[in-house]
């Protein structure tokens, strides 16, 4: 999207939303407490935006009627390409023409717009719905503003990162996976230098690293210092906040980068490689390791086409202590309630109960497996998928967009072993996940400065990394985030943790 284009919409909301709150416009004021005029007993009348995802579905098609008929409801869906729906649910916000339901994003416009009153608060609800009370708090948490919730998350695991490792490499070499800065770059060694897969050249990697390597959640980084015991994007202690980059473990795992980067265990090229780049040649088998949140089956399925007898592995990515990882959202954006469109808390009820019904195992089947004899088949233990080409054009149009859980609800499926692994060792991690202290807590200097103060610091580490700069030139950028902005931010988090009563 236009970056000028997306400011101005940007900037529309903002004003909107802030008269809204300031002169308690329409938006801030409370609906009726019940409604005389919602029935019930006829089909609840549910409006939804949501971002398209191929092909716009066909108005009537089986999977929309089949949720029509078991939630008692008449769906109206409005489909928006990706590439333009952030865009236009802002100008649906500015012009006051939203559906009941809206698939939004947890970025600073969405905050302002909750702020200003435009959707419902539903944390008090939600003990009274048993899929949605059922799931992880943390999920809930992870999307609350000022301290409530105001949606239904898309779930996703919130311990994404898994080790992917080319197994017959470290069974070739007698390696075991490793644990420590000092293991992992042992691995790098041996998979750079000792010919895992003995083709007689030195043609091959531990880890390929591309320009996006400490990006948000998936950030390299972050992931190998909460390993051994650093903190997850920040670090609270007493009240006070952090950033992980001052913390000794966030060195320790600069250090071993900027090691593997000197002796060319690494790809010289990371800073200027693009992702899809890095993926053709972990598919090409050149490279050994990595860290992700994808599923270990489909490098399996891309590397043997090119390496027949490879063997990829899935595993949990653990420390000296054991497994510990950075939790993540635990959302693909989340369901938001329009006060504009749904006019009482009796109304509110109603759409949350369509919801909620979307979790039940009828709806969880069909959202997940699709429609049985045309997409799956039941086996009684488990289910077996039938045409996953007409599951992805029919159902997954809805899947992206609709809360669902793999596991709960649902039969498992019967997949490939390396899949069903990842898919456990994902959910396990659960348990192990370190969470963000900051993610929900606002800070008026990452809204306006955020974004640039990132940058720096991202900038500094990959010096740091390639040799450009020393400990006291990184200390140095360090200062220079503080001064331009970090020591108001750290001092903005602590106010808003002190507010939310989290002391």
């Amino acid at each position: 999207m236009n970056k000028q284009k997306a400011w101005a919409s940007y900037s529309a909301v903002l004003v909107l939303t802030g008269a809204l709150a300031g002169c308690g416009g329409e938006a801030s004021k409370p609906p009726a407490a019940s409604d005389s005029n919602v029935d019930n007993s006829k089909p609840a009348d549910i409006s939804i935006v949501l971002s398209q995802v191929g092909e716009v579905p066909a108005k009537g098609n089986d999977v929309e009627t089949a949720m029509e008929k078991y939630t008692n409801s008449k769906i109206t869906i409005q489909w928006i390409p990706g590439s333009a729906y952030d865009d236009k649910i802002n100008v649906m916000i500015a012009a006051g023409e939203l559906p009941k339901l809206v698939r939004v994003k947890y970025v600073p416009t969405i905050i302002s717009t909750i702020q200003s009153g435009v959707f419902w608060e539903i944390g008090p609800y939600l003990k009274d719905y048993k899929n949605l009370s059922a799931q992880n708090k943390q999920h809930y948490d992870n999307i609350a503003v000022d301290g409530k919730v105001y949606g239904i998350p898309l779930f996703r695991d919130l311990g994404r990162a898994v080790i992917h490792y080319r197994k017959d490499w470290t069974d070739a070499l007698g390696l075991q996976l490793p644990k420590t800065m000092d293991d992992w770059y042992k691995l790098a060694q041996a998979f750079t230098l000792n010919d895992p897969d003995k083709n007689g050249k030195n043609d091959t990697y531990g880890m390929i690293f591309d320009k996006k390597y400490n990006d948000g959640a998936e950030s390299t980084l972050t992931r190998f210092s909460v390993s051994i015991g650093g903190p997850n994007k920040w670090k609270v202690e007493n009240g006070s906040f952090t950033p992980e980059f001052m913390a000794p473990q966030f060195m320790e795992a600069m250090k071993l980068m900027k090691r593997m980067y000197a002796d060319k265990l690494i790809n010289q090229d990371f800073t200027v490689l693009d992702p899809t780049e890095t993926e053709k040649i972990y598919n090409a088998g050149r490279a050994g390791i990595k860290f992700s949140g994808g599923n270990a089956q489909n490098w399996q399925d891309l590397l043997v086409k090119n390496v027949p007898d490879a063997m990829v592995d899935a595993a949990s990515v653990q420390g000296p202590n054991g497994i510990r990882v950075p939790g993540e959202s635990g959302n693909n954006g989340f369901l938001a309630f329009s006060k504009s469109s749904i006019k009482s808390e009796a109304e509110l009820k109603q759409v949350l109960s369509f919801v909620d019904k979307l979790m039940d195992p009828p709806m969880a089947t069909l959202l997940m497996r699709g429609i049985e004899g045309r997409h799956f088949v039941d086996k009684g233990e488990y289910t077996e998928p039938l045409d996953r080409e007409a599951n992805q054009k029919e159902v997954k149009p809805y899947r992206d967009n609709l809360p669902y859980r793999e596991g709960y609800n649902v039969k498992p499926t019967k997949d490939a072993p390396l899949s069903v692994k990842n898919q456990q060792v994902s959910r396990e991690n659960e348990k192990y996940v370190v969470a963000n202290p900051a993610l929900t807590l606002l800070s008026s200097t990452y809204n306006e400065r955020g974004k640039e103060l990132e940058l720096q610091i991202m900038d500094a580490q990959t010096k740091f990394i390639m040799g450009k700069i020393d400990e006291a030139g990184w200390q140095a950028e360090v200062d220079k985030w503080k001064k331009n902005g970090g020591d108001k931010m750290m001092e903005e988090y602590k106010a808003a943790y002190t507010k939310a009563g989290q002391k």
